[in-house]
């Protein structure tokens, strides 16, 4: 079986803010902090709709039986529907179980609004069975089956206040959890040119959502102990040979906790 296990990042969509709010001849960071005003005015946060995230890096682990590999999508000059069709041709390449942290809630929404303001081809992803009978009873749509899995939804009971923070989880079940950037940076760090920075960023996110799915799976009886202990060996393995700072910086982490 493939697991697909993703992250998004993303940051205010400022074209599309300086159209649906008629803020045109204003710069680029006087429209951010006009949107967050309105949006502040609105909802008491200024953080942004879903339809106004701009994607700007999408992380994976890829775990096949070749092995398991993390990988953020395209390149730092990758633009948001190059990142989409990738994401979306991975899922058709692999047919994987997707597995998210909040998937349901922030992550797929987002990538649904964006591939549809950019008009790009999701069709395995939108199977429900009419042409794939696999997909009738399992889709990645649906929020009780399991070709994608919500790991905070499924543990929380689908209960929205059970809902945790995958960096409390992660750190609670002695992996990294957080080792650099939180998520609330990633704005400032894309205004400041550092891509590079949000995707090392959003490729830990992807792995602590990884390692957290074993335990699920372990728990759930999909694996041994045996099994479970040799595919945490096996992310090890991985990270070290990628021989990347950023993964290295994770595996110490991992190590001294």
């Amino acid at each position: 079986m493939n697991v697909f296990v993703f992250d998004v990042e993303s940051v205010p969509d400022i074209e599309s803010g300086r159209k649906i709010h008629d803020l045109q001849g204003l710069e680029d960071a006087d429209v951010v902090r006009a949107m967050e005003q309105l949006r502040s005015q609105q909802t008491g946060n200024t953080f942004m709709p879903h339809y106004l995230q701009r994607i700007v890096a999408i992380s994976v682990v890829l775990s096949t039986t070749d092995g398991v590999r993390v990988w953020s999508l395209g390149s730092p000059e990758s633009g948001e529907k190059e990142l989409l069709e990738r994401f979306f041709a991975g899922l058709e390449k692999y047919n994987p179980t997707l597995v998210s942290w909040n998937g349901s809630g922030f992550d797929l929404p987002v990538i649904q609004f964006r591939s549809l303001l950019h008009g790009v081809n999701a069709h395995h992803y939108w199977q429900t069975g009419d042409d794939d009978t696999s997909f009738r009873y399992n889709n990645y749509l649906s929020r009780f089956h399991w070709r994608h899995i919500d790991l905070m939804d499924v543990l929380a009971g689908y209960q929205p206040r059970a809902f945790a923070k995958l960096d409390h989880i992660a750190t609670m079940l002695g992996f990294p959890g957080k080792t650099g950037m939180d998520g609330s940076q990633v704005g400032a760090a894309w205004l400041a040119g550092e891509i590079e920075a949000i995707r090392n960023y959003c490729e830990t996110d992807a792995l602590n959502t990884y390692l957290v799915y074993l335990c699920f799976e372990k728990m759930r009886g999909k694996l041994s102990q045996g099994v479970y202990e040799s595919r945490l060996e096996q992310v090890r393995a991985s990270l070290a040979e990628a021989q990347k700072p950023h993964l290295d910086d994770f595996l110490s982490h991992w190590a001294s906790d």
